[in-house]
């Protein structure tokens, strides 16, 4: 009897890599996004081509190189040499977020870009994290003589100075909230892979809401889901934008689902007579 191999969807795919916090795949994660958009993507070229950068970066270190100078060798390589950049022209660009897009075009947003940077720099031995600063995504070294933080849009290294002016407008925000004022060092904790995951599909997700693109959407709200199972309100998000879909018996699925577990929810009126209204549609 032949065996019958099934071939994983891109949902599918995803999941795999994202179901443990041990070993979490974050390039190939990030990279695999990009499926939904091109179903025909190979992930797998993808990684290999970010091993020949890799390859071609080793080659201007030596095995004892300091860690300064790597770092100094990394961003003329990435920056410099190959061209990588923000994409200034059209920020809100879908494509920003697609790995293989930002490898083609040398152009991304800041958490595309730093992941990529990441990877480089993990290859060649610095200690790099990512960071989830409010409203633009950072990178930062840790060397002997301290930490650099660094903007991967621009490639520029930010003072403390800097980055306090940059959360000026997040700290008024937080006072006009009544909120007590959070200390710098907080907002540059290292972000876990699976943060960085979730950060970047909801930058997806707020492009495709801003376009009112429903099938997208759904699409993005998938892979939340699978990524963060307990995030209750990427359960209402996405039975809102299947209600938008027309898929009505699947959004009142989504929305129950999160009237029943979100019991500190704001909007759980409002939800619950959006359920009404479908199940009078059904």
């Amino acid at each position: 009897m032949a065996l019958q191999l099934t071939v994983p969807t891109p949902l599918e795919y995803f999941a795999a890599l994202v179901q443990s916090d041990d070993g979490f795949p974050l390039l190939e994660a990030a990279a695999s996004i990009a499926q939904d958009e091109y179903p025909g993507l190979d992930v797998q070229q993808l990684l290999d081509e970010m091993d020949h950068l890799l390859a071609r970066l080793k080659r201007r270190l030596g095995p004892d190189t300091p860690a300064l100078e790597r770092l100094r060798v990394l961003n003329q390589f990435f920056f410099g040499d190959l061209g990588f950049g923000g994409n200034v022209n059209n920020y809100y660009a879908p494509e920003n977020s697609y790995l293989n897009a930002v490898l083609h075009t040398r152009r991304g947003i800041p958490i595309s870009l730093g992941v990529l940077w990441l990877e480089l720099a993990q290859g060649v031995g610095l200690q790099v994290r990512g960071v989830a600063f409010p409203g633009h995504f950072m990178v930062k070294a840790l060397l002997p003589g301290g930490q650099v933080l660094m903007d991967p849009f621009t490639g520029q290294s930010l003072s403390r100075e800097e980055l306090s002016e940059r959360l000026m407008p997040f700290r008024r925000g937080a006072e006009s909230q009544g909120l007590d004022d959070v200390p710098l060092g907080l907002y540059l904790q290292a972000a876990q892979p699976r943060e960085i995951i979730a950060r970047m599909l909801r930058n997806l997700k707020e492009v495709h809401r801003a376009s009112q693109d429903w099938p997208r959407l759904v699409a993005v709200q998938d892979r939340l889901i699978v990524l963060l199972p307990e995030a209750w309100v990427e359960w209402r998000d996405r039975g809102l934008a299947l209600a938008e879909c027309g898929h009505v018996a699947q959004a009142v699925k989504d929305l129950e689902t999160y009237l029943a577990r979100a019991e500190d929810g704001l909007d759980l009126d409002t939800i619950a007579e959006r359920v009404s209204a479908l199940r009078r549609a059904l």
